[in-house]
């Protein structure tokens, strides 16, 4: 008999056989749940594990860990999107580079959120902006419970919006997909000028393609179920595979397809699974949270993903 199990997954393309049951995990069912919001479910695993399978965030993912969550994370990062671009002001604003953000307020959903968490690295790496010298205005809850953000995070008051508060011109800047943000803003543009060509450059320099939803599974479960991770790893691997070849011969065409079939021509496997593959990108986002005070400290790659190919869950 199958060994059923519980699973949270966003709707990725490279994940549809697995949802549809195109593609099996040997050994094992899987009881997809669907959750509204993707965020939800990151701050329920961190926060109590009510399912055996979860995708992500992996800075969450990292500061669970830290606090003591009994969850480890396999090598298969869900989505991959760089960050230059993504951090806009107001076209009319007198901000012209990363660097003039020092002193100002920049809202974003939460402080720990992986696209901040990457953005805010990248411009203290490369433009020379200490993320300290901003002040962070978020507006939800943190997934870790028990984390305490730095003094220069602010928490807006019930009632109170950071879309409202980009269009009132409380905000210097904020990232993208505030709901409303640009009504009354005025145009929006990229803090980062010519975003997208330095992301190439920065990746062709550094090798980070940053990774976005990692694949975390309770402890007991693995430890129940031995041969479950390298089962996952090679399901998830073929349902991948399935879909790049649909994205490559244009069967399919929605935008996000799209944008992984251009990232290929610049990174090649445009959604890279395993540890040695991800190394670079993990190490980075790693120090990045440790920098930002996600983390109390640097751990080890090996000692927070687990890599189904070369050891077994002991």
């Amino acid at each position: 008999m199958l060994k059923k199990l519980s699973i949270v997954l966003g709707r990725h393309g490279q994940v549809a056989d697995l949802r549809s049951g195109a593609v099996q995990v040997e050994g094992y069912a899987l009881d997809f749940i669907d959750i509204k919001r993707m965020p939800d479910a990151y701050r329920a695993m961190a926060r109590s594990q009510p399912y055996d399978i979860c995708e992500m965030a992996p800075t969450s993912y990292l500061m669970a860990v830290a606090a003591g969550a009994p969850i480890t994370a396999l090598p298969l990062p869900m989505t991959r999107r760089f960050r230059h671009a993504g951090l806009q002001r107001p076209v009319s604003s007198a901000i012209r580079e990363p660097k003039d953000l020092a002193g100002r307020r920049v809202g974003v959903r939460a402080y720990s959120v992986t696209a901040a968490v990457w953005t805010r690295g990248i411009l203290a790496d490369e433009y020379g902006l200490d993320p300290e010298s901003v002040t962070w205005i978020t507006e939800e809850e943190e997934n870790v419970e028990s984390f305490v953000p730095p003094s220069n995070v602010q928490r807006v008051g019930r009632g109170t919006t950071l879309a409202g508060m980009l269009r009132d011109g409380e905000l210097d800047a904020a990232f993208a997909g505030l709901a409303g943000a640009g009504d009354d803003a005025g145009e929006l543009v990229d803090v980062v000028p010519a975003a997208k060509a330095r992301e190439r450059d920065w990746y062709r320099r550094t090798g980070i393609y940053p990774l976005h939803g990692v694949i975390v599974v309770r402890n007991d479960v693995l430890e129940q179920y031995p041969s479950l991770a390298r089962a996952l790893f090679e399901a998830f691997s073929l349902a991948k595979e399935s879909y790049l070849a649909r994205v490559r011969s244009g069967s399919a065409a929605e935008a996000e397809d799209k944008r992984y079939l251009t990232l290929s021509e610049l990174v090649g496997d445009p959604l890279p699974y395993g540890l040695d593959e991800n190394a670079q990108s993990f190490e980075a986002l790693v120090r990045y949270a440790y920098r930002q005070k996600l983390i109390p400290e640097l751990p080890s790659l090996e000692s927070i993903v687990h890599d189904p190919r070369t050891k077994a869950i002991a």
